[in-house]
């Protein structure tokens, strides 16, 4: 990869503020960590991350168009979109506000959708639509996901060849669905064996994304990364998200 994914990134968002005369703009963009009810419903199944793990969404707001991003570093944030994107990107705190602010900004103009998470039982439906477009354009791939959704790994194992690691350590060897999960150390591994990655946007704001990025098809997932994957052209599965 010539250029790292941020910097790119940050380059396309500069260019489009300035196209769109918005660098001396003096809307705040405010950032807000939201509840799991206020983020996914109230969902039947019970085991996704945003209700038993430390993530949560932050939500920014730009002229009242909404943007999402997980993060496990979350807090209230208000400050000038010229601010933001100078803002050094120093944890994954700041990379929530980036990103969600370029959701935001982004649905604003027009440019992206799917900002906005899926709720109650949307992520099952979601998971359903993912086997059908993988199956429809790469056949019977082996897959290595990486980024433990409950509803996704369900799914895809019961018609695919399926490895998944995770970063949460309290996922790490446990059995899910039939499927071991690994811990980040085997993601090279998964890839190898592989035929396609599937991949939460997550990695966007956790700074992992850049290893990611092989040469295999990857295929990213979630609300996170609707952005980031319009601008930099990478390929993004959401189907259920608002």
């Amino acid at each position: 990869m010539k250029r790292k994914t941020y910097d790119a990134l940050k380059e396309e968002f500069i260019k489009i503020i300035k196209s769109n005369a918005l660098e001396s703009d003096e809307v705040v963009v405010k950032a807000v960590p939201l509840s799991p009810e206020e983020a996914i419903g109230n969902p039947e199944d019970r085991d996704y991350p945003l209700i038993t793990g430390r993530e949560r969404l932050m939500q920014a707001n730009f002229r009242g168009s909404l943007g999402q991003a997980f993060t496990d570093m979350y807090g209230d944030f208000s400050s000038r979109l010229s601010d933001i994107i100078e803002m050094d990107l120093a944890n994954n705190f700041r990379r929530a506000i980036f990103v969600s602010s370029l959701n935001a900004v982004m649905r604003h103009l027009g440019l992206t959708t799917k900002t906005i998470h899926c709720k109650n039982n949307e992520p099952r439906e979601c998971s359903h639509e993912l086997v059908k477009y993988i199956a429809a354009k790469y056949g019977q791939p082996k897959i290595a996901m990486v980024g433990l959704q409950p509803r996704m790994v369900e799914a895809l194992s019961k018609n695919f060849e399926l490895r998944v690691s995770d970063m949460d350590t309290a996922n790490i060897g446990k059995e899910k669905f039939g499927v071991t999960i690994q811990s980040p150390e085997k993601t090279t591994e998964h890839f190898d064996w592989a035929d396609i990655a599937v991949v939460t946007g997550t990695t966007i704001v956790n700074d992992t994304i850049d290893p990611i990025r092989i040469s295999k098809p990857v295929i990213f997932y979630g609300i996170t990364i609707s952005g980031a994957a319009k601008l930099l052209n990478l390929e993004h599965f959401c189907h259920s998200g608002h």
